[in-house]
């Protein structure tokens, strides 16, 4: 939906440094790495359909555009304590995605920035986070459901 994973190649952020980052904090839960790579970028993926996730990661992009890579003294180059919009977007992605609990894993992907995320701006970084954190805490929460979990 809304192209969103082209428009994110074009920033430079591929489905694959997605994964890669959100490997970065991997934790393990019952799967190999490999298996746990391979349902985390199938998940990713789905997620770019869901249009109230696009949507919000198109706001970033447009967000991080205007207010950031346009300006030559952007006010929020530092990413400053008194911006909080990144920080609701992150977490909305994160919680459409994967509920409650996806909250708390979004604070472990931007308070440690692996991979790909420690590049980004203010509004990518957290937009990108969301996308991670939702979809691996959905694929945590999936590995103690009983079935096979897809």
């Amino acid at each position: 939906m809304f192209e969103i994973e082209a428009r994110l190649k074009t920033k430079g952020i591929t489905t694959e440094a997605i994964v890669d980052a959100g490997m970065g904090l991997y934790v393990s839960h019952g799967m190999s790495p490999d298996e746990a790579r391979g349902r985390l970028e199938k998940k990713i993926l789905t997620s770019y359909q869901d249009p109230n996730v696009s949507s919000l990661l198109l706001g970033a992009i447009l967000l991080e555009e205007e207010l950031y890579e346009n300006r030559n003294d952007s006010e929020i180059a530092d990413d400053p304590v008194f911006l909080l919009s990144d920080e609701i977007i992150g977490m909305a992605i994160a919680e459409i995605i994967g509920g409650t609990y996806a909250r708390f894993e979004f604070t472990r992907y931007d308070q440690n920035k692996p991979g790909i995320l420690g590049e980004l701006g203010p509004f990518l970084d957290d937009a990108v986070a969301g996308l991670i954190a939702g979809n691996t805490s959905r694929l945590y929460s999936e590995s103690f459901a009983p079935g096979d979990g897809e």
